[in-house]
């Protein structure tokens, strides 16, 4: 048996921990086009940009995690050398609330700022299901109207619309905890004692889209079993109880109208579900007088949002294409945006009452709902026009004529390794560089480079099998040195003109 030296034995393994990915440079490429799209519509609509850092205490991070008593539950947490309880963020309100409890009156209100940024959490990793994930966030903080909600709804609409999904491909759906609150009141789970109990309904109605009617029927119930043996345990209700929430979630078939009806006398005699459907008439209200019909902003009571911190008018973007799932299922792609009103979470802070509301976009699941279109590609960007080095004495000059290439705007990069010409142009095809710039000493003596159509050449590569229709279309060209940005420009404006053509 060979000998295993004290090197072999601790080399790392090279691995990913489970749920997190390497991104390559075509996914990060259109994910950056995407997110300035967004950051424009954003705005325009007067929102401002604001970051926080990735890492807050883990009480800072709210009562809202699956569980508050073990530190680890949903959360990336750690304890720092005082014995503090730290944690990666969950998602990006959290801190945002925070940071306004620490600013307190130094803060214009309302306030309205937008954020982008990974969040983290310590869930069970699935199938377009990732622990480390972007958010796109945008909130008004210091306002109870309405009105701050029912932009937001709109912001979405128009934000989808900017990134070239049409009407009919999308709706935003609008609910408001309070009615729901009313709802079970209904169904006599008002009580404080009682909101263990209403999480697990809330957090089964949220479900509804990706299971359906009957697999929240058993979240209501005993609970449910999914494909991977793994049991939820359900709210136990009765059947007189089960039919009151499917009836309620069942409501939304129909106008705005028709739907704000059914749940005024599903809510009954609850102050809090009439003060909730009154919020949803008056958000409904808003939206029309600014053109937006119910095929882009629609009251649906199916839609909870999971998290336990709105505490009012709740919403989702989702987008209605249909896709097929990882079992071959034709589906709709569902939701991409969410959020709501917490009025209360600056509150934990400082005691007192700051109204607030926010909506976020999932990035990964809207990038991938934009390539399945064929809205974005996450291979369409050309290379970086590569200077072959082929005589390592020169290398001063190619860099001089990259750096020329740089100062004009045009993206250049010099061939670093120590390969000869061949190895240096499929080098450049894997780059997918659109010209190659040669300079040989028969070029250099004259003062002159040779410029390589790439693309050109790939072209003709496909379509011309005759050597002597080959020499009838040239994709190289010799220039005067001196012309070097003048040709290479020219050269990209054909590309552009031919792919367009």
């Amino acid at each position: 048996m060979p000998k295993i030296t004290d090197q072999e034995e601790t080399r790392p393994q090279a691995r990913l921990p489970r749920g997190f990915r390497d991104i390559p440079a075509g996914d990060v490429r259109a994910r950056g086009a995407m997110l300035a799209t967004i950051r424009e519509v954003y705005e325009r609509h007067g929102f401002s940009a604001l970051e926080t850092p990735a890492i807050e205490y883990l009480d800072a991070l709210g009562k809202y995690l699956p569980d508050v008593d073990r530190p680890m539950g949903g959360v990336f947490g750690f304890q720092d050398e005082d014995g503090d309880w730290l944690a990666l963020r969950y998602d990006l309100t959290a801190p945002l609330a925070r940071m306004v409890a620490m600013a307190g009156d130094r803060l214009t209100k309302p306030y309205r700022r937008y954020q982008v940024g990974p969040v983290y959490r310590n869930e069970k990793p699935g199938p377009g299901r990732f622990c480390e994930f972007f958010q796109f966030d945008a909130d008004t903080v210091g306002t109870p109207v309405m009105a701050a909600d029912a932009e937001l709804t709109m912001m979405v609409s128009a934000t989808f619309e900017a990134l070239g999904i049409p009407r009919g491909d999308y709706v935003v759906r609008v609910n408001n905890r309070k009615v729901l609150s009313g709802v079970l009141e209904a169904i006599g789970l008002g009580e404080d004692g009682d909101a263990a109990q209403r999480g697990t309904v809330l957090r089964a109605i949220d479900k509804l889209d990706r299971l359906g009617a009957d697999g929240v029927r058993l979240l209501l119930g005993k609970g449910r079993r999914d494909e991977s043996g793994d049991f939820t345990q359900g709210a136990h209700l009765g059947e007189a109880q089960i039919g009151t929430v499917l009836a309620f979630v069942a409501a939304g078939a129909g106008t705005n109208a028709e739907t704000l009806q059914k749940l005024r006398d599903l809510v009954g005699g609850s102050a809090v579900g009439a003060e909730g459907v009154a919020e949803l008439e008056e958000i409904a209200a808003l939206v029309d007088a600014a053109g937006f019909a119910e095929d882009r902003i629609l009251i649906d009571p199916s839609v909870v949002r999971g998290l336990a911190y709105y505490t009012g008018p709740v919403f989702e973007g989702a987008l209605t294409f249909p896709v097929q799932n990882e079992r071959g299922e034709t589906v709709q792609f569902g939701a991409v945006a969410g959020g709501g009103r917490y009025d209360d979470l600056v509150k934990r802070f400082t005691g007192q009452e700051v109204p607030a509301t926010g909506i976020s976009i999932g990035v990964d699941r809207l990038l991938t709902a934009l390539v399945s279109r064929g809205l974005v590609r996450t291979d369409s960007e050309d290379g970086p026009v590569l200077v072959l080095v082929l005589d390592r004495g020169e290398i001063a000059r190619a860099q001089a004529m990259t750096a020329e290439l740089r100062a004009a705007g045009i993206r250049a990069e010099m061939y670093l390794g120590t390969s000869g010409m061949r190895a240096q142009l499929k080098y450049a095809d894997r780059r997918t560089a659109p010209i190659a710039v040669i300079e040989g000493t028969d070029e250099r003596e004259k003062g002159e480079i040779t410029l390589k159509d790439l693309k050109l050449g790939a072209e003709l590569a496909k379509s011309i099998e005759s050597h002597d229709k080959w020499k009838e279309h040239p994709s190289q060209v010799t220039v005067p040195r001196g012309d070097l940005v003048a040709s290479v420009r020219q050269m990209l404006a054909a590309q552009a003109a031919r792919q367009e053509g």
